[in-house]
């Protein structure tokens, strides 16, 4: 059922209109090889974010289990919001970012790396539910590669603000989910959808609003990952389908996510003075 297809029609993955399985290019919206290699429904069962949220979901519980491993003498467990919490060394050594890493250590990669980290269970948990919640619906609006390049742009520029405006370590995902909200706030306002606008800022500012009454939270992280995410949908242009091309972004930026990953346990760490 979910094997190569080496005949017949498909559906467009980026326009949904009808092309052969074998044709070079999709004479609707230009985009090249649309039907895949004929592995088209195979990738389609995936959902519309392709995986993305369960690779998402998966690696980070992985790295937050692996802090814990690596240093299970000093987890910390302070009510309520540090329970299960890694070490700083441990957090340090996975990608943390902030202005003690990015510029004191210059470890300039961990602006991608820590969007894949958490600080305790509770950090976790709540992130991870708004990632189940908001990418499947940005893929859908932008397309999967799309939601891909949003997600890390917005980690970048989300840490990349913190790094800048004084927060010592920083780390986890809702920069990139700010960004998720802010892409869709733009496509709100590009494509006037309306619902689609309102929902996202009711959402964005009540998990800004949210970091502000809660300690420990970073809001600067929070901002830059907005305007981050913004600002990658009006680059992306969500009147455009989907192209080839926004494909090979999306696999690079995940590879370069998981580079970072890697350089962050393979760099040594500098002692900290």
């Amino acid at each position: 059922m979910l094997g190569r297809q080496r005949s017949g029609s498909v559906l467009c993955p980026s326009c949904g209109k009808l092309v052969g399985v074998n044709d070079e290019v999709c004479l609707n919206c230009g985009r090249r090889r649309p039907g895949m290699w004929g592995l088209t429904a195979m990738v389609r069962h995936l959902g519309k974010d392709l995986g993305f949220v369960q690779a998402v979901i998966f690696g980070n519980v992985f790295l937050y289990l692996a802090m814990l491993v690596v240093d299970p003498s000093h987890i910390q467990n302070q009510l309520p919001f540090a329970i299960a919490a890694p070490s700083r060394e441990s957090i340090l050594r996975f990608g943390a970012a902030g202005r003690i890493p990015v510029f004191w250590l210059q470890r300039w990669w961990t602006l991608l790396s820590a969007g894949w980290l958490h600080g305790g269970l509770l950090h976790i948990g709540f992130n991870l539910y708004w990632i189940r919640f908001l990418a499947p619906e940005t893929a859908e609006l932008y397309g999967p590669a799309r939601t891909v390049i949003i997600y890390s742009i917005a980690s970048i520029t989300g840490f990349l603000a913190s790094s800048l405006l004084g927060a010592p370590f920083t780390l986890g995902a809702s920069a990139p989910i700010l960004g998720l909200l802010g892409a869709m706030v733009y496509y709100g306002r590009r494509m006037g959808s309306g619902v689609v606008g309102r929902m996202a800022w009711s959402y964005a500012i009540y998990m800004i609003v949210f970091g502000f009454l809660i300690p420990r939270v970073d809001n600067w992280a929070h901002l830059g990952g907005f305007a981050g995410g913004f600002l990658a949908g009006l680059l992306l242009d969500p009147r455009k389908p989907e192209s080839g091309n926004h494909a090979v972004a999306a696999i690079l930026c995940l590879a370069a996510t998981v580079a970072s990953i890697v350089a962050s346990l393979v760099v040594p760490v500098p002692p900290l003075q």
